[in-house]
């Protein structure tokens, strides 16, 4: 907010209000400036003026502007610039100001809503603008990259104070405007001439800005425009309209009722097509107010990282929402889902991904699942699949090596088959880590041999090393230990070097290095190490501490700003100095932020941006005090602190004072007087061990040294990270011939742990030799290169950051040799799966911060012990302690075992409590000013954390002036103690500036006084916003919620206050992340506070609010933990038997003084008519003596002189009618029921009527009453109560006519009474009654064989359709007979009902078939039938699924050539003419012609294709319509298919062609001729082909030609004469005739034999008679 015109004078406001919280509230109008569209460095028509022109027309314009400007814009708010730009940019604002008025009036703007818009909605934040000190003349000397000042506030006006309503309306239409302009930041300049157009313009749309309207037109009439001038100003008026609409659209939303908004897909999720084991990202950015929160779906079901870990990672940063998936298979092809949710709605994008696997590859499932496989397969990139197989040839072996010496480990790898041009992905491992080139070590592939070569072997080189071939998605590897001894020592038992130096913290002034001990100490104990650093670039290398550090981690300080440096480790022994460790990684002396900014925003070329900033150009100011100072590292050698910036630090950069004090004493000490910490962390030597310090820090800068922080805890130096405990069980097994596998049990309670040490030691030899250079991780490894059959024995230390710890016991001696089987078992060796492992397990690591043993501490973990300064009241939520005192140590760190019987102990014995002496309470603190005069101010404080054990009785205050920053003397303000925490100290004197102390009081005395307050200024508050509110209090802490109390402030601001806001915060977090918990301002001084995070610190605030805006927040409250205490209880509310309601409470931990305190809505209610307390001992009951409207609201139980325990209920309307109804349940009880009385008909058609109560006595009673008659038990009713389960129950056997009428059960159990009642009247209870008969006759059915399942059809897989149901009840007796249409149908099979199915098979069923088909069963127990009706739409649904049935069993469709064309065909189980057929061509229906023609031969369907043409390629679908659906068959006619089948076509037709024109014998030739001798034979022949074939006679296969005995003729080419004129015996014989013509020939042959008759008879008289032949 902009300060009002009545407080410009009282610059004590803006310094005071403005530090702490305008700087929060800017930043985040400067965030919502950059996201929003509005916000620019205005239009290009504006910008590209010249900032001279934009002066000129600002000065011209300044006076005949100024008139308009005072009346219309707000007298609150005052640009006061003097320079000439600024004087520009001021001159443009008025006249926008006048004609955003005039705007927004003329658009109907009301009172309400233009105030609504700076109502303190938008946020309660204190807001105030800070103005220009400067004169013109030091604006004009102003440097060129001089940062602007903005105004980010808004202006408050406070109605009433003007005389009229409509002078209200303008000022706050005015108001708005300004807002707006001021807020986008626009500097526009334009013409004096184009100013007066636009505000004419903008006024005349105002029927109520009648001087600014009359003013602006006399201005228009000293001067004559031009057409171009008045085009161009309307141009810019439209433009300003637009731009005045736009801002104001924006600020709607900002609005509360415009605040919320639905979720908005920026940028939808993308779908994915990928192959198998690839991950794939989905990424969305999505919009809202509040926030929408993002669920990410997978095929409707929400995604649970948990249930598969590692499969999904779901981020959500900056606004950008991912999802990944790992290692996609073929089930995570699915549709993705991202659903965005706020208040406002629900808004889904969904995207699919697509896995897509290698031809060729297996399912990996398939091998777990030990199916047996072929090898796998693997896709080269050139895309075939092929399958390798990988083998390793020389491999490398357990390899030994030592520092300094150079080392290759190599194999060859052989790969069938072999490709070219495809090389295998070869990978190193080491302890499963990849292995990178590094000057160290290289990597090679040579084509078939893979090596990796140590330049310079190290010992952190030492390890597990596996060579991994990848041939696509195949692989193999191998791997083998490799160890590396320690290089000869320069001197004789000096230590070994350490290794693995590293840097663990960088930043400006010092870099902390870590690094491992040796294993090897050289014979005497390692007495430290010594540091040392080489800038990089040159080779002096220089000792950073002068005596030995024992502690491994060490922070290096004297380092040069952004410089880089190396650094190396020796450590020591009483003989000397050791070698150093290998150098570590460069590192910059610079702070994470700036290597961040350095690395993302390399220095870029002047944009022409201005940069805008929030501090003023004043003269230097002295920083505030740093906060959220801390001890993050303490031990034996150093300490390190780490602190935030204070708020208030000015443009320049400030440097860091760190202080030291000895506990006891109060003089402090500047650790760096001479070099200025740069950094918020600074590390400190030079401390004495076992001494006790606190610390604190001061900022400086050109303007002066700032106040100091609050003080660290108490911290002692020491190492606080203990050694580890010796490991246990050291237990020997054999391996190899030279090797052992040792395990042993790990060293308890260690923290921090790096690994082990493993030393073996021939038996009887007395000499230990490491087995290992580095330490290893686990409780197993293997320990090679062992002298075979030599016994050996073994032991184990644990190493950390504080150092090795003892030895082990020595094992057991163990012989060295292979073990049976050979090898280590597999469980020694760790499986070696995607990812190499290490040799050894990693179950160890670093072990979590013990909880807290106090359940004070528990609550409150992050609070400090001292008081600490109101200047800075945020630090208080991150202090924590990091080293305490012994006598404190001791305190908490009691384990809960002994401190439990402690505590029975005070409850058992109170009489020796009372005894314990009283202590004097401690120090009060967080002194604030709530209300200042001008010669009197008030103070409060918050109450002591411990009242010593007896209430405070008091406060005693003292005050001293502060002259020039130099205290003056302690005087006393009140002689007489005070009981509350708040007091008003009067005859003070005014502009002047006052410290003040307060001590608490008890029997036991008066306490130690509060650390001194911060500096305040006695004069007259004249703001118009209320003071802060004070006495914050926390109480109810839960896991999840609390209760804040507070008191109003006593300063109310000009108005009285009308409500509060309450914001919190996490207590580490930084000051701009506070955030409000009411968007409304609540009239209660409490609130509950819900939806905390259990375990999380929080620190809370409050702001009251008036007209006039919000004012100054209260003091911070906590740091407070939200978990629940153990043993915590609830106020409970009970319900006596007589109806008396009552709330209770009962606590476990009271004093001797304890008290009870009810409140409702947390104000006491002692006296209260309404309400009965009664308490006796631990327990306290509030009786309502008649509970109503009254009586609704919170009521809470606090117990003092206890640590905070309290409880409240909420009984709210809704809670009260429960209660109400629940009392008149107790004092008129009722039989509870479970379910209402009921009715269900049995299976043989008896009629149950029932109903359960919750539970009955044994002298439970039920009355049965029929139409108000009560009924008894007898033939026609059964009752039953089964008092057990409450079930009360009623039998009919049948329902009658007189039967219908209201069934009641009446329940009478002691005291309690209950009925229920059922209504069976009219079409209810005649559909009961043939329920019931119908049941009764199913039963008898059922007596007999019947049908369980009655008659129903499917269709077979061969098209078939089987009628079939299930019978039951049957026997062997039982006959089953089918009909159709009443005619019996014969079954060849006798049905045997062996699984009770009868089944009817009707094949090729078509429409001959339709009917109505009956199944009967029948014995002589009875008959049952079953009738199925196929007609009709019952049939045609049959037809259906017959006709999909065929279309599901075509066959692909084939191409066939025949001699007249192709032919497509499929064949079908059978067809049916329901089957519709139709064939497309390219997509087209085929129209069918005599040379097109579709048709179906038997099972066959087919499309026959005469005479094909190109024309006829082509993609050819065949569709089979069953009715409902279509059944496609797709064949391709084109490229090579068609050019085959063609061909096939073209010889088929040759073939054809010939068949037809060839030469053939039609017919004539018999096949013998038999003719006496003599006699001539004439025998006539037909002949055909084209063209006429040629004829030639054969005899016995000698051709024969025509004579004068055998004459041979062909006529007209059709027809062959054969005459013999007089055959004779010569003439038999094997005649052929032969025509031929170019299609081919043929041969027609018969046979000619010649008789002689008296032969014949002759040879008739010797031959006996056919009767006494044998057949053959």
């Amino acid at each position: 907010m902009s300060l009002p015109f009545y407080q410009r004078s009282h610059q004590h406001y803006d310094l005071s209000y403005r530090n702490k919280d305008l700087r929060t509230t800017m930043s985040h109008y400067q965030q919502e400036k950059k996201r929003s569209a509005v916000y620019t460095h205005g239009s290009t028509a504006y910008s590209s003026r010249s900032s001279a022109a934009r002066r000129q027309e600002a000065e011209a314009f300044s006076q005949a502007s100024a008139t308009s400007y005072q009346q219309q814009a707000s007298q609150a708010y005052s640009l006061g610039a003097s320079s000439s730009s600024w004087h520009s940019q001021g001159s443009e604002v008025s006249r926008k100001t006048a004609s955003a008025y005039d705007y927004g009036y003329s658009h109907g703007l009301t009172d309400s809503s233009l105030l609504e818009d700076y109502s303190s909605k938008l946020s309660p934040q204190t807001k105030r603008a800070k103005r220009s000190l400067l004169s013109g003349e030091e604006t004009g000397s102003l440097p060129g990259n001089y940062l602007v000042p903005i105004y980010s506030g808004r202006q408050v006006h406070i109605g009433g104070i003007r005389d009229s309503e409509e002078e209200r309306i303008k000022e706050a239409a005015a108001y708005i405007a300004q807002k707006t302009l001021l807020a986008s930041e626009e500097a526009i300049a334009a013409s004096k001439q184009t100013t007066a157009s636009k505000q004419s313009t903008a006024s005349k749309q105002s029927t109520t800005s009648k001087q600014t309207t009359s003013t602006l037109q006399r201005e228009e009439t000293f001067e004559k425009k031009s057409r171009n001038i008045a085009i161009r100003e309307k141009a810019e008026e439209l433009s300003l309209k637009k731009t005045l609409e736009e801002t104001q659209t924006y600020h709607g939303k900002l609005n509360e009722d415009h605040l919320l908004h639905a979720p908005e897909f920026i940028i939808k999720p993308r779908s994915h097509t990928v192959w198998e084991k690839e991950n794939v990202k989905l990424h969305c950015s999505v919009a809202g107010w509040p926030e929408p929160r993002l669920t990410w779906y997978k095929n409707q079901v929400p995604i649970n990282v948990h249930a598969n870990p590692g499969k999904y990672i779901i981020e959500s940063r900056y606004g950008m929402h991912t999802l990944e998936i790992s290692k996609c298979d073929f089930e995570d092809t699915a549709q993705y889902r991202a659903s965005a949710m706020n208040v406002q709605g629900e808004l889904s994008a969904y995207a699919s991904v697509v896995v897509k696997r290698y031809k060729g590859e297996l399912d990996e499932s398939l091998l777990r699942g030990g199916v047996s496989m072929p090898l796998s397969f693997a896709v080269t990139p050139y895309g075939y699949a092929s399958k390798f197989e990988i083998h390793f040839d020389d491999k490398f072996d357990v390899s030994f090596g030592r520092e300094g010496e150079t080392m290759s480990l190599g194999c060859r790898v052989v790969i069938t088959p072999e490709i070219k041009h495809f090389q295998p992905e070869v990978q190193w491992y080491r302890n499963g880590a990849p292995v990178s080139p590094s000057k160290w070590v290289q990597p090679h592939w040579s084509g078939d041999r893979a090596t990796l070569t140590f330049s310079h072997l190290n010992k952190e080189d030492e390890g597990l090393y596996t060579i991994r071939v990848r041939m696509g998605e195949y692989y193999e590897q191998y791997s083998a230990y490799v160890f590396v001894r320690d290089a000869d020592a320069e001197i004789e038992g000096a230590p070994a070097a350490p290794l693995d130096v590293v840097s663990l913290d960088a930043n400006k002034d010092y870099i902390i290095i870590s690094w491992k001990q040796p294993a090897v100490d050289g014979g005497s104990p390692i007495l430290g190490y010594f540091i040392d650093k080489c800038e990089v670039g040159t080779d002096t290398w220089s000792q950073c501490n002068d005596t030995p550090v024992k502690f491994a981690r060490f922070p290096v300080t004297g380092l040069i700003e952004g410089r880089s440096y190396v650094f190396r480790v020796r450590a020591v022994n009483k003989t000397g100095i050791g070698l150093p460790s290998r150098v570590s990684e460069p590192v910059a002396a610079l702070d994470p932020a700036e290597k961040a900014r350095l690395k993302s925003h390399p220095s870029a070329p002047w944009t022409g941006q201005i940069i805008v900033t929030e501090e003023e150009p004043t003269e230097g100011v002295i920083p505030g005090p740093p906060t959220d100072l801390s001890v993050t590292e303490a031990t034996r050698s150093y300490v390190v602190l780490s602190w935030k910036p204070p708020g208030q630090r000015g443009h320049e950069g400030i440097m860091y004072f760190v202080e030291k004090c000895d506990v006891g004493a109060e003089n402090w000490q500047r650790v760096n007087t001479e070099l200025p910490v740069k950094s918020p962390r600074f590390a400190l030597f030079d401390l004495v061990e076992g001494k006790s310090y606190r610390f604190r820090v001061r900022c400086s800068n050109s303007a002066g040294v700032g106040e100091p922080s609050e003080t660290t805890e108490v911290t002692v130096v020491g190492d606080k990270l203990d050694i580890p405990k010796a490991p246990g069980k050291i237990i020997p097994s054999r391996n190899t011939d030279t090797s052992v596998v040792v395990s042993w049990e790990e060293s308890r309670d260690a923290k921090e742990l790096v690994g082990y040490y493993i030393e073996a030691s021939v038996v009887g030899s007395g000499k230990w030799e490491p087995c290992n250079n580095n330490p290893v991780k686990g409780s197993r490894f293997t320990c090679h290169g062992l002298t075979t059959a030599q016994s050996y024995i073994f032991r184990v230390r644990a190493v950390n950051a504080a150092g090795l710890s003892e030895y082990s016991q020595d094992s057991e001696a163990i012989e060295v040799k292979a073990a049976i089987g050979g090898g280590v078992s597999p469980d020694v060796w760790p499986q070696l799966s995607d990812t190499p492992g290490g040799l050894t397990d990693s179950r160890g690591g670093m072990n979590g911060a013990s909880p807290p043993t106090s359940q004070k501490d528990a609550l409150l973990s992050s609070k400090p012990n001292k008081p600490s300064s109101p200047s800075s009241p945020s630090s208080r939520g991150q202090k924590e302690v990091s080293t305490v005192s012994e006598s404190v140590q001791e305190t908490l760190s009691s384990p809960p075992q002994e401190a439990a019987p402690e505590e029975e102990q005070s409850q058992s014995e109170p009489q020796k409590k009372k005894k314990d002496p009283v202590a004097v309470p401690s120090a009060p603190y967080d002194i604030t000013c709530l209300e200042s005069f001008r010669d009197s101010m008030v103070l409060g404080w918050k109450q002591p954390d411990t009242t010593g054990g007896a209430e405070i009785t008091g406060y005693y205050v003292n005050y001293r002036e502060v002259i020039g920053e130099v205290p003056g003397k302690w005087r006393e303000a009140n002689i007489k103690a005070i009981s509350d925490a708040a007091y008003k100290i009067s005859n003070l004197k005014e502009n002047t500036v006052y410290q003040f102390q307060v001590s608490a009081m008890n029997i036991a005395g008066l306490g130690a006084p509060s650390t001194v307050s911060e500096c305040f200024k006695c004069e007259e508050w004249t703001i118009a916003v209320p003071g802060p509110p004070h006495s914050v209090k926390l109480s109810e802490v839960r896991k999840n919620s609390l209760v804040l109390q507070w008191k109003p402030p006593v300063y109310s601001g000009r108005t009285p206050v009308t409500g509060y806001f309450v914001d919190l915060k996490e207590a580490s977090a930084k000051d701009d992340q506070w955030r409000g918990l009411n968007e409304a301002a609540i009239v209660n001084k409490y609130l509950r506070v819900q939806g905390l995070k259990e375990g999380t610190s929080y620190v809370f605030r409050v702001r009251a609010v008036n007209q006039a805006g919000v004012g100054k927040p209260s003091d911070l409250a906590g740091p407070v933990v939200a978990e629940t205490r153990p043993g915590t209880k609830e106020v409970v509310v009970s319900v006596d038997d007589d109806g008396v309601i009552s709330l209770n409470f009962e606590c476990d931990q009271m004093t001797p003084k304890s008290e009870f305190v009810w409140s409702k809505d947390y104000v006491p209610t002692d006296d209260s008519p309404r309400l009965e307390v009664e308490n006796k001992g631990n327990k306290t009951k509030m009786t309502f003596k008649d509970l109503g409207t009254d009586d609704l609201g919170t009521y809470s139980c606090d117990v003092t002189d206890t640590d905070g325990i309290a409880s409240s209920y909420l009984i709210d309307e809704e809670e009260m009618k429960r209660l109400l109804a629940l009392s008149q349940e107790h004092k008129f009880p009722t039989v509870p029921t479970k379910s209402e009385l009921a009715v269900e008909i049995l299976e043989k058609g008896q009629v149950r009527f029932w109903m359960q109560a919750e539970k009955l006595s044994g002298n439970a009673k039920v009355s049965y009453i029929f139409n108000e008659k009560e009924i008894f038990e007898g033939p026609k009713y059964k009752m039953h109560i089964d008092r057990n389960t409450g079930i009360i129950e009623m039998f009919m056997e049948k329902l009658q006519d007189e039967d219908e009428g209201t069934y009641t059960f009446q329940i009478q159990d002691g005291k309690a009474t209950g009925h229920s009642t059922l209504v069976l009247i009219g079409d209810v209870y005649k559909k009961l009654q043939k329920e019931a008969e119908f049941q009764r006759q199913e039963w008898i059915r059922k007596q007999g064989p019947h049908f369980a399942e009655y008659l129903s059809w499917e269709v077979t897989g061969e098209c078939n359709v089987l009628l079939k149901c299930k019978v039951a009840n049957i026997k062997k007796e039982t006959h089953i007979v089918w009909y159709k249409d009443e005619r019996e149908i014969s079954v060849d099979e006798k049905h045997d009902f062996k699984d009770g199915i009868c089944t009817l098979l009707i094949t090729e069923f078509s429409k001959k078939d339709a009917g109505f088909y009956e199944v009967i069963l029948k014995d002589d127990r009875g008959k049952d039938k079953s009738r199925l009706k196929l007609v009709d739409e019952a049939f045609q649904d049959l037809m259906t699924e017959v006709c999909k049935k065929i279309a599901l069993s075509a066959t692909d469709l084939k191409i066939q050539s025949t001699a007249e064309g192709i032919r497509l065909y499929s064949f079908v189980c059978y067809y049916l003419d329901d089957l519709k057929v139709n064939w497309s061509h390219n997509g087209t229906g085929i129209k069918y012609t005599d040379r097109v023609k579709s048709g179906v031969t038997g099972e066959q369907i087919w499309l026959q294709i005469n005479e094909p043409t190109p024309n006829d390629k082509g993609k050819y679908v065949m569709e089979l319509f069953d009715g409902k659906t279509g059944h496609q068959k797709t064949v391709d006619l084109s490229g090579q298919a068609f050019d085959e089948a063609f061909a096939e076509f073209q010889r088929l037709k040759q073939a054809a062609i010939a068949e037809k024109n060839r030469a053939r014998v039609l017919g004539g030739l018999p096949d013998v001729v038999t003719i006496q001798e003599g006699k001539a034979l004439n025998l006539t022949c037909n002949v055909w082909g084209d063209p006429p074939p040629e004829v030639s006679w054969l005899k016995n296969e000698k051709p024969l030609t025509s004579d004068d005995h055998c004459s041979l003729k062909f006529e007209a080419g059709k027809t062959a004469f054969f005459t013999i004129s007089g055959v004779s015996t010569a003439d038999s014989g094997k005649y052929g005739l032969v025509v031929k013509n170019k299609y081919g020939s043929e041969t027609s042959d018969f046979t000619v034999s010649v008789f002689i008759p008296e032969e014949e008879l002759r040879k008739g008289a010797t031959e006996p008679p056919k009767g006494n032949q044998k057949s053959k």
